[in-house]
């Protein structure tokens, strides 16, 4: 390959931050068209600006994470299953909105003509659409980013070849697996 490891965790670092970076964008959009509509008294309202709220969190998250470089840990976990819960949403969001867009404005009570609504709704719904092929574009980048910290740890190296290091890691093999 052309690349070191370096070379390919910095790219991929820079790629994981600008689709953060976009992802955010993206998602504060959302919620100033989805206030555009008028519809806090809503409870269905409220958690469709929650919704993009902890999107906005996972991607300001997901930019912490990768500016320390930290690989693994809770972190990471907690990062991903937030990452990949926010997608389902944001994708049954958008679909759901263009779908049914005057169902779904009439749920959520707003106080727009219904002309109007149904085009803001249809644009925050194309948002939606973004936001989530943007997560799953963030939980790809970061697996791989988690996957050369790991290699960067010395965690991949020693069985590349199928060859066991030392000889005292092979007398500490179960004795089935000894040669």
């Amino acid at each position: 390959m052309g690349l070191s490891i370096d070379g390919e965790t910095s790219a991929t670092h820079k790629v994981f931050l600008i689709t953060n970076y976009i992802l955010l964008g993206a998602a504060s959009s959302c919620i100033f068209l989805t206030l555009s509509l008028r519809l806090i008294p809503s409870l269905v309202g409220a958690l469709l600006i929650l919704l993009h709220i902890v999107t906005i969190a996972g991607a300001v998250s997901g930019c912490a994470a990768a500016t320390r470089r930290v690989g693994g840990g809770k972190f990471y976990g907690a990062h991903m299953v937030a990452t990949v819960l926010t997608a389902i949403f944001q994708g049954s969001i958008a679909v759901l909105i263009f779908t049914r867009p005057s169902d779904f404005l009439a749920r959520l009570d707003s106080y727009v003509r219904e002309d109007d609504g149904v085009l803001i709704l249809k644009l925050a719904g194309g948002l939606c659409a973004i936001v989530f092929c943007l997560e799953w574009a963030v939980l790809t980048l970061a697996f791989f980013l988690n996957y050369y910290a790991h290699l960067e740890k010395g965690g991949g190296d020693g069985m590349k070849s199928g060859k066991v290091r030392d000889e005292e890691e092979l007398k500490t093999l179960p004795w089935p697996t000894q040669v």
